[in-house]
């Protein structure tokens, strides 16, 4: 009895009982199994528009960059705080343990000097030495004998109470206060184009890692569908054998070919879960939620997320002048030419005026009144003039003009970087959609290939070697055409979001311009070939430069 002499419909009833059979024990252990009573943790549904909001909200490099921006306020107020004039108050108590001026009670009645008073009843000659007495006191202690001695001045004094205002408003400075300004609202500005370029990027790798879960998705249900053909075609050699329509090398080729799916199929799903846990750690979401992704790659002209347009005013300029990294290079120009500036004063005289009021009392039994305090106020007008420096002031302006060069010198590298990297971007827009145009069609041209090698090979007209290659070709269109899907969406994202991401093109001294990310396009070429051992191969197209 011959295959061609058994009816179809057994054929078939046949080859599901013996495959139903067969696949428990085939895909055991590459399924995790759910403990009995457990309860599986909930799966989160997410879109790429969620996951866009999520990792804005929680990503720690958008929160360093905001408080970037924090620091560079800071610091232009403080720059900018030489405009103002500056006015501070006191106050202070002093308490006089023991003083210089306390000589004691002998030494005040000696430095007191008597009060001289005429007296006529004495001879010529008394009054006479009673004058030359109070004239000799009052020569020798001055005014402080006169009066009474050192106790009626504040010299000495016990308790002091002073409180006082100071005031200071600088007049010019040779332009330092205004260089100093210029150079931190430069800063400032760079902080802020930081904190988009920071957003721009963030939202490119979550992107680019929700599609890469999404895609590594497809890649193992595309493998899983190839290891239950090749099952099915095992099933079906099995039982042609049985009834010796097959010869025991065609069994055994059936076997081989199954056997070697099943690796490709773990290696898939390793990918995958290795896929999501990158998605969970841009996102901040424990490894332990179960994710189930609900943006497909099924449509490649999709619109740009809501998150992604919110932050370029204009998607997809490709202008060098519109890029963040050039604006950045040009505020560092501008904060290099306020830095020159300021240094550049330090050879002007610098005017300014301070003035002082002060409320003084001196009481005696430890608390002041109203009586006791007395008025201390002053006003000046000072000029300094740096006559001789040591060489500083010439050191400084030398630095500032050096450090300026070499930022209008990383300006102009950035703009021709930038110009590369937008080559560069358009490029993969291209190769990607001329990718995806390529593959159109040919998944549907290899499943029909596919189905009628495996009706030719179940009638008996082809050969497993025959079967083995279409299923081979249908699984590469499949995962070409998923690639594809991929690299399309991922690619148009980065194009959209170019004026505010980071340069991905590397050169000589790029790196000193700013942190430059890197970025990587993955596509699959269509003449890569494939093996049943290993599935369809994943290739990398990198852009001049590779992902850290």
């Amino acid at each position: 009895m011959t295959m061609h002499s058994v009816p179809a419909r057994y054929r078939w009833i046949g080859a599901v009982a013996l495959l139903s059979g067969l696949a428990p024990g085939m895909l055991a252990g590459q399924t995790p199994a759910v403990p009995s009573g457990a309860t599986p943790a909930p799966r989160r549904e997410l879109s790429l528009d969620e996951a866009l909001r999520l990792a804005s909200d929680v990503s720690e490099d958008v929160g360093i960059a905001r408080e970037e921006i924090s620091r560079a306020a800071g610091d232009r107020r403080r720059a900018r705080s030489g405009y103002f004039p500056q006015l501070a108050g006191t106050a202070s108590y002093t308490r006089t343990i023991k003083s210089q001026f306390n000589l004691g009670s002998s030494s005040t009645s000696q430095t007191t000097c008597p009060l001289f008073v005429p007296q006529t009843a004495l001879s010529t000659a008394a009054r006479l030495d009673s004058l030359e007495r109070a004239v000799q006191c009052i020569s020798t202690f001055g005014a402080f004998g006169s009066l009474g001695g050192f106790q009626s001045l504040p010299f000495g004094r016990p308790n002091a109470y002073n409180f006082g205002l100071s005031f200071s408003q600088t007049l010019f400075n040779g332009g330092r206060t205004s260089g100093q300004s210029r150079a931190a609202g430069a800063t400032l500005r760079s902080a802020e184009i930081g904190l988009s370029a920071t957003q721009a990027q963030l939202l490119l790798d979550v992107t680019r890692a929700y599609y890469d879960a999404v895609l590594d998705d497809r890649l193992v249900e595309i493998a899983e569908a190839t290891l239950r053909q090749a099952d099915t075609t095992l099933a079906q050699t099995q039982l042609a054998r049985r009834v010796g329509n097959q010869s025991e090398f065609d069994l055994l080729r059936a076997r081989v070919t199954r056997d070697n799916q099943r690796p490709v199929v773990i290696q898939r799903r390793a990918d995958r879960d290795l896929a999501y846990l990158r998605l969970k750690q841009v996102l901040n979401v424990p490894l332990e939620q179960s994710l189930a992704l609900t943006t497909s790659l099924g449509d490649s002209t999709l619109g740009q997320p809501a998150a992604v347009t919110a932050i370029v005013p204009a998607p997809g300029d490709t202008s060098a002048d519109a890029r963040a990294p050039v604006r950045q290079a040009g505020e560092a120009v501008t904060s290099q030419q306020g830095l020159l500036k300021a240094a550049k004063g330090g050879r002007w005289p610098a005017v300014q005026v301070t003035s002082s009021f002060a409320q003084i009392a001196y009481p005696s039994n430890g608390f002041p009144s109203s009586g006791d305090f007395l008025t201390d106020w002053n006003v000046a007008v000072g000029l300094s003039i740096p006559l001789f420096t040591g060489g500083r002031v010439g050191g400084d302006v030398q630095v500032a003009r050096a450090t300026l060069a070499q930022a209008e010198l990383r300006l102009r590298q950035t703009r021709e970087l930038a110009q590369l990297d937008a080559r560069n971007a358009l490029l993969q827009v291209q190769a990607a959609e001329a990718s995806w145009e390529a593959s159109q069609g040919t998944v549907e041209q290899a499943a029909r290939a596919y189905e009628i090698a495996d009706l030719r090979y179940r009638e008996g007209i082809s050969t497993q070697t025959e079967l083995s290659d279409s299923r081979i070709q249908l699984q590469q269109a499949e995962a070409n055409r998923a690639r594809a899907a991929r690299d399309v969406l991922v690619a148009r994202t980065r194009l959209a979001l170019l004026p505010q991401l980071p340069l991905a093109t590397t050169g000589a001294g790029a790196a000193a311009t700013q942190p430059t990310a890197t970025s990587q396009f993955e596509g699959q070429s269509p003449a890569t070939p494939a093996t049943p051992a290993t599935g369809v191969p994943r290739t990398t197209i990198q852009a001049g430069v590779t992902s850290p």
